[in-house]
């Protein structure tokens, strides 16, 4: 859900800039922040950085919380919060991942993929219908 809250953030879905409790309000100031993420690449490419991770949370987001590809969707969130955690840390120092809990996300996105079965997914029932 993690990933999903921070997309509905995006487009205002938790209340407007500036709010308590809300991070960017709006895609103008997402796309501002990713600039600073990506503080060491041309400003020029955050609003297709910000898209691309939009894009990506918002899959892998709503592939956990129904369960369907689940091992993939793991991975993939391990793999994008890898890179935040990167990027966070050569723009804003090694603080800013571990206040973000970003280095968590990390391991459980990997611990997730390690799973034998997901009892509770889409991708058992689709199994379990198959064998019927």
């Amino acid at each position: 859900m993690e990933l999903l809250s921070a997309v509905a953030d995006r487009f205002g879905l938790w209340g407007a800039a500036g709010q308590p409790h809300v991070a960017w309000g709006d895609w103008a100031h997402f796309v501002a922040y990713t600039a600073q993420v990506n503080s060491f690449l041309p400003p020029a490419l955050a609003p297709g950085l910000a898209s691309a991770a939009t894009l990506a949370e918002a899959l892998l987001g709503t592939g956990l919380v129904l369960g369907l590809g689940t091992r993939w969707a793991a991975l993939g969130t391990a793999l994008l919060t890898l890179l935040f955690a990167l990027t966070m840390t050569i723009s804003f120092g090694p603080k800013a991942p571990l206040d973000y809990s970003v280095w968590a996300d990390v391991a459980v996105g990997l611990l997730l993929a390690q799973a034998p079965s997901f009892p509770w997914s889409l991708d058992a029932w689709r199994s379990s219908k198959h064998l019927s």
